[in-house]
């Protein structure tokens, strides 16, 4: 099913296309309010455990690697992958996260994710 997905950095000022503003990070981002941030939903229990997120220390070597076992993680989340999927139902959604790297985190894992199905 296609839905309307973006991934974006939190640092990132609103825009009006970003539809609803989904947080997926466990920890809040550093100097963002939450009036800034604009969120919709703050989906903490979506991202990758912290175990899971301090093996990949964002290390693009291990980058296929991470998104398999996220997506084994996300298999057996059922509950917030299905709260995500009903905002999904609804419109336009950007999903949020802090890291650097614009390709290699857990956002755009989950983008692909909730893409393949």
């Amino acid at each position: 099913m296609a839905f309307d997905l973006m991934v974006k950095r939190i640092y990132e000022p609103p825009a009006p296309d970003d539809g609803q503003r989904v947080l997926v990070d466990r920890i809040w981002p550093r100097g963002v309010s939450k009036e800034e941030a604009a969120l919709a939903l703050w989906l903490k229990e979506i991202a990758p455990s912290d175990e899971l997120r301090k093996w990949f220390g964002h290390e693009a070597a291990r980058w296929t690697e991470f998104q398999k076992r996220y997506c084994a993680e996300l298999d057996g989340n059922g509950e917030a992958v299905a709260q995500l999927r009903g905002f999904l139902h609804h419109g336009k959604v950007t999903l949020l996260y802090g890291a650097h790297d614009e390709a290699h985190n857990n956002a755009v894992a989950l983008a692909g994710y909730l893409r393949a199905g």
